[in-house]
């Protein structure tokens, strides 16, 4: 992925061929030269005159028309003091995780919840571990928390064996939280979501667990108390209702 080049590295060498009605194909064949292998989810026109907005790897970085220079960062609009990077990968994110029925998540929430967050998770995180001991008070604050299968040693490891397990074991709720308190679940194995989660996971830009996502995409972080989690997501909640009333202004 991009994030493992220096950020210095623009995209040097012999400059491409401009061609105005095919500026996206030049920009894609830009990112190729850089990294050949990269694929590429969407090429459109930036905030930026002269730039496009690349979204590969699970990130967003700009090129510009010509092809000749890469930006890796976020875009503010300081009219406005929104950040539009952040903006569009939250986009991103809710579009992708959208396609989620909830039979492929691991679900703990209360009869009626104000929120609900998507949770990538791992059984031998630490932080992991934590936040699912308190999920009977994320619950009292009104978050339902929906797990999606995030094992960071990658596929055919013990901790992705684990998570199989747990996905086939009879009652999932039951053997996820005592995998969580570390108990090894029994072996098992059936159909399950775990890999395409955790593909999932890397192409949203996902690189740690847990990764807490909000209901409109943004990524809350990692680890946060029940209370600050609401907090949190009162927070967001606000600002949203801020920025439509403005635009209805």
């Amino acid at each position: 992925m991009l994030k493992s080049l220096p950020l210095a590295l623009a995209l040097v060498g012999t400059p491409l061929a401009v061609h105005a009605a095919d500026e996206k194909q030049v920009v894609t064949d830009a990112i190729h030269t850089l990294v050949p292998t990269a694929k590429i989810d969407a090429v459109e026109k930036s905030a930026v005159t002269g730039f496009y907005e690349v979204v590969t790897g699970g990130q967003v970085v700009y090129v510009s028309a010509d092809g000749k220079y890469l930006i890796q960062g976020s875009m503010y609009d300081l009219a406005n003091k929104r950040d539009l990077t952040d903006a569009r990968m939250a986009g991103l994110r809710r579009t992708a995780l959208d396609k989620v029925p909830a039979s492929k998540r691991l679900v703990f929430a209360p009869k009626e919840p104000k929120y609900t967050v998507s949770v990538f998770t791992d059984l031998d995180c630490g932080y992991c571990r934590k936040m699912h001991s308190q999920i009977e008070q994320y619950n009292q604050q009104g978050i339902a928390v929906e797990y999606l299968w995030f094992p960071r040693s990658g596929f055919g490891t013990p901790s992705y064996d684990k998570a199989v397990s747990v996905w086939c074991a009879a009652d999932r709720n039951k053997a996820f939280s005592e995998a969580k308190a570390g108990h090894d679940p029994k072996p098992l194995k059936c159909d399950n979501p775990v890999a395409e989660e955790y593909d999932l996971g890397q192409r949203i830009g996902v690189n740690g667990t847990p990764t807490v996502i909000a209901p409109d995409g943004t990524s809350v972080g990692g680890y946060l108390t029940p209370e600050a989690m609401r907090a949190k997501l009162d927070s967001l909640a606000a600002a949203k209702m801020n920025v439509a009333g403005a635009s209805t202004k």
